[in-house]
């Protein structure tokens, strides 16, 4: 296994490096002048100056990248700071092994406005058709990335992108996450990978989106340690040795990795197409001396289509199932060679027609749009003895208005609005808006409210294998919220607060099956981050802190932090800068959820209580060009206290070094 991911490694990092060795061709057009808010302290590498006739090996490097559905631009992340953390980071806890379930303990109300399928425990580690990132730039561009941590702790990421036109870029990601993890059989092994690519016609009248991702993520279960007071015991200074729930000491070998004979898979694809043409007026703006020039589009009215094909698979195989196991969910003596089987799937397309409007100049404009939708859902249970289907025709209304603050001093405003007309899911709908204004020096200011009604998710509502039938049905779900945030770079400061008001509540109750909360109760939250820098020193500091009814189904902790004190300079000569520090990481005891592998979901506990000792690492960081770097020992805090129990039966992992680089390359 160890060699099968170096094979992998190597071989896609030089077919993409190869690839950068074909005549490529710098943009024409930017897609705006803004930039998030966070980034506008920072040096633009994105201006244009580009001619018509311009070799574009000659010129300086340039790339940025936006986001589906808005105009500001963003530059590539280069600090050094806090390149160390995870892929899993604060506040986000997984299961003591890379790649495994994760939750937000920062309370996060999940969006089920529609129909949807419930699987949701490694969304932290999946590509999104949603949210990729479409690039420009004049130079080819790769960056490879790898991380080794203890244990055989592996995780690889590549991505490619270069414009094969002036007017046409494609990037291309993968991510691999390969951990066999400190306890015995909880070896994870996921595979994430993507495509974006964004077209402009030369006048600047049509454009196109489109989206491919794919994410297969397998997680062997160890059900939880059965004795905590074992994590106590220099006998078990091996964590492979302390005893699990699912140990079969009788369950084959791989590349010396024990395998459990319970598993969870997930796997999903997308493939999303989105394109529009648009009328407005055209300028060719040229610079002073009239030796370079770009166009300019001032839309006023346009048509846009996306059509999406999207399909999700979940699998749960027990091997050699055990009764003891199953008790709680159905009464049938097994076996030593029977085993439990449950693939659950769903395939949907999705299309939209949408009618856009545009009000003001380019740079301060107006946007909204308003269309239909309709979409087929397919959903279905296979479980050995037979397949179990469900299908749903949907229709839909989606209208927004927008208007982005892509210049110092403006305001910004959006309102959105989905709801579900026909249909399994009608009556569904989700409201938002929000308000802000950029206000310079004093930073970014906004507040939002929203409003979501909905429907249960497919895998709480219908539950299948040769031995067990779960069928339930439950009342629309409301959440509602308000927030507000603002945000001062110069100041290093941020402070922000939201208030959720939920009824209905769908979530798995401490039995580990579907049920349903009819109460109204209230989750308060405010959360601070401050950074001091003094010379080379800095300190930076992060609070949150939330409050709900004591008898609300929700697991929380009241208190979550994160400090960080470091050094960062530039040393040998100013030819290397470099971070270094300690970081700390808590939260106040509380009872966490639960993991339920027979549904691969988290579930309500009251009876376990986590009291764990801040977690503590040492990082140091460094940067020579484009090439980053860290070395880190995390888990400090083991050498001279208990393993951090993040769920019931679950613990972190020991004290480990982790190794992890960064490296850009452009053609």
């Amino acid at each position: 296994m160890k060699n099968h991911i170096y094979i992998r490694i190597v071989v896609l990092f030089f077919v993409l490096w190869a690839s950068t060795n074909f005549n490529g061709y710098a943009q024409i057009q930017p897609p705006g002048q803004g930039r998030s808010v966070f980034d506008q302290n920072k040096k633009d590498s994105t201006q244009f100056g580009k001619t018509n006739t311009t070799d574009w090996k000659d010129e300086s490097y340039r790339l940025f990248y936006r986001k589906l559905h808005s105009d500001k631009v963003f530059l590539q992340d280069s600090s050094i700071s806090t390149i160390h953390r995870r892929l899993v980071n604060f506040p986000y806890r997984d299961l003591g092994n890379n790649g495994s379930a994760t939750r937000n303990l920062l309370f996060t109300a999940e969006d089920r406005t529609g129909p949807s399928f419930g699987y949701r425990v490694y969304d932290v580690y999946r590509y999104d058709v949603d949210s990729l990132n479409y690039y420009n730039t004049n130079r080819p561009y790769s960056v490879f990335g790898y991380q080794l941590g203890s244990k055989q702790e592996q995780m690889a990421t590549l991505m490619h992108t270069q414009n094969i036109k002036p007017n046409w870029n494609f990037a291309v990601g993968y991510r691999k996450i390969n951990a066999p993890g400190h306890y015995n059989i909880q070896r994870t092994n996921n595979d994430m990978a993507y495509l974006s690519t964004h077209y402009q016609s030369k006048k600047l009248h049509y454009e196109l989106y489109g989206g491919v991702v794919y994410n297969k993520m397998q997680q062997d279960e160890n059900g939880g340690i059965v004795d905590e007071k074992q994590l106590d015991s220099s006998a078990y200074n091996d964590r492979r040795t302390v005893r699990v729930g699912f140990q079969n000491d009788a369950f084959g070998n791989t590349a010396n990795i024990r395998r459990s004979s319970v598993s969870n898979m997930l796997r999903d694809y997308s493939v999303m197409l989105q394109h529009g043409y648009t009328w407005g007026k055209t300028d060719t703006v040229y610079n002073a001396d009239s030796t370079k020039f770009s166009l300019s589009l001032t839309p006023r009215f346009s048509i846009t289509h996306r059509i999406e094909v999207s399909g999700e698979r979940h699998l749960y195989k027990d091997l050699a199932a055990d009764s003891a196991r199953y008790s709680q969910f159905f009464k049938r003596s097994l076996k030593s060679t029977d085993s439990i089987f449950s693939r659950q799937e769903w395939i949907f397309i999705d299309n939209r027609l949408m009618l856009n409007g545009f009000i003001g100049k380019q740079e301060n404009q107006l946007q909204f749009n308003a269309g239909l939708g309709i979409r087929t859902d397919n959903f279905s249970s296979t479980y050995l003895v037979s397949t179990s289907k469900d299908k749903q025709l949907h229709n839909y209304i989606i209208a927004s208005l927008k208007k982005e603050a892509l210049l110092s001093g403006k305001w910004f405003y959006e309102a959105h609005l989905l709801s579900y007309i026909t249909g399994n899911a009608a009556g569904s709908s989700a409201i938002n808006a929000l308000l802000g204004k950029d206000m310079g020096k004093w930073g970014s200011l906004s507040v939002g409210a929203a409003q979501n009604i909905n429907a249960a998710p497919y895998n709480y509502t219908t539950y299948y294998n040769q031995y067990d039938t779960i069928l339930t049905s439950f009342n629309k779900e409301s959440v509602s919220q308000i927030n507000g945030q603002w945000a001062i770079d110069r100041w290093n400061l941020s402070i922000g607060a939201r208030d959720y008001i939920i009824s209905n509540y769908i979530y798995l109750n401490t039995l580990q099956l579907p049920s349903q909360y009819a109460n109204t109760f209230n989750i308060a939250q405010i959360w601070l981050r401050k950074e001091f820098r003094l010379g080379a020193w800095v300190l930076d500091n992060e609070i949150t802190y939330q409050q709900t009814d004591a008898t609300a189904p929700v697991n929380v902790p009241q208190l979550l932090g994160r400090h960080r004190l470091g050094i960062e300079k530039y040393i040998f000569k100013k030819s290397m800068l470099a971070a270094t520090g300690f970081e700390a990481r808590y939260h106040s005891a509380y009872n966490p959820a639960g993991y339920s592998t027979y549904f691969n979901r988290f579930y309500y506990q009251n009876t376990y209580t986590a009291t764990n000792t801040p977690e503590l690492s040492y990082y140091f960081n460094f940067k020579v060009k484009r090439f980053r770097a860290y070395l880190m020992a995390d888990q400090l805090q083991q050498l001279f206290s208990r393993n951090t129990i993040v769920a019931p039966g679950y613990a972190a992992q020991n004290f480990m070094i982790r190794f992890g680089f960064n490296w850009a390359m452009i053609n």
